[in-house]
């Protein structure tokens, strides 16, 4: 099953995805219809259709209560960026303020020059999970949708701490869709980033430190996690700032983040212009 959340004359409803459609759903965004105990059952049902031409989809869970964030969890990432492989996965958070949908302009910090890409695969949280087995890990997630957790170098080390570098508003699209596990299976899957039409990130999900089910698990082990929670998962090799010399995104430029059996996502970089 595929879900998305559309934006529709001037309001938000969680839709499923089929082939010729999308079929609108008594529920406001994709969050709203995971937080129903009786989810898959109301995500089934019939409602009004639309052409799925020129569809506006905001970010398929426009506001969850947690966005958990993992670096360094794919090997080719952690060997560019010249560490050891983690005993532990590295959690940092992201404000839901900086998401947007899948085809919105990423906003360039007007007090960054270094804006970076991270093509990630992101879990959607449909169950409540609190110190998760591997089983109860497996059945809390919904599925898995793209994100780009786009991220401010220049502020992400002027500390220990990444938060400052990470969050920026209206920087990391998410989207399309989020694809249930029962469409897309339990191997890997491809993912990759272009940025300006040149292929910078190509890995598969295979090569994760930590999968999605054991972050779950740990995750859920230090809080509860809830549905339409997103942990993202991590980026592969390939970011702007490992090259020699960095390269980062700039004005116009347009990036495209895919993941295998779920979407992509297509923005176009533009500087914030700050009024003053």
């Amino acid at each position: 099953m595929r879900l998305a959340t559309l934006r529709l004359n001037g309001t938000t409803a969680a839709a499923r995805i089929e082939a010729d459609a999308a079929v609108e759903l008594p529920a406001a965004d994709v969050g709203a219809l995971l937080a129903m105990p009786d989810w898959r059952t109301v995500a089934a049902s019939d409602g009004p259709r639309h052409d799925l031409a020129g569809l506006d989809r905001a970010p398929v869970v426009p506001r969850p209560g947690k966005i958990v964030c993992v670096g360094l969890n794919y090997r080719t990432h952690i060997t560019e960026m010249g560490r050891d492989l983690p005993e532990y996965p590295t959690l940092f958070g992201k404000f839901a303020e900086a998401l947007i949908g899948p085809t919105d302009d990423i906003v360039l910090p007007a007090s960054s020059e270094a804006m970076d890409w991270e093509a990630e695969l992101a879990v959607v949280i449909g169950a409540p999970v609190r110190h998760a087995d591997e089983e109860q890990a497996r059945a809390a997630i919904a599925g898995y949708t793209v994100l780009n957790d786009v991220t401010a170098r220049d502020w992400q080390y002027r500390s220990v701490q990444w938060l400052q570098g990470k969050t920026f508003e209206a920087t990391t699209p998410m989207g399309p869709d989020l694809v249930t596990l029962d469409e897309l299976g339990e191997g890997g899957l491809d993912i990759e980033c272009v940025v300006d039409g040149d292929t910078v990130q190509s890995s598969n999900t295979a090569d994760l430190v930590f999968g999605p089910v054991e972050l779950v698990r740990y995750v859920s082990s230090i809080a509860t996690l809830r549905p339409g929670d997103v942990i993202a998962t991590g980026t592969t090799g390939g970011v702007g700032h490992a090259r020699k010399p960095p390269r980062y995104l700039a004005d116009g430029s347009e990036v495209v983040t895919r993941v295998e059996g779920i979407g992509e996502l297509v923005n176009t970089a533009r500087r914030e212009q700050i009024d003053g």
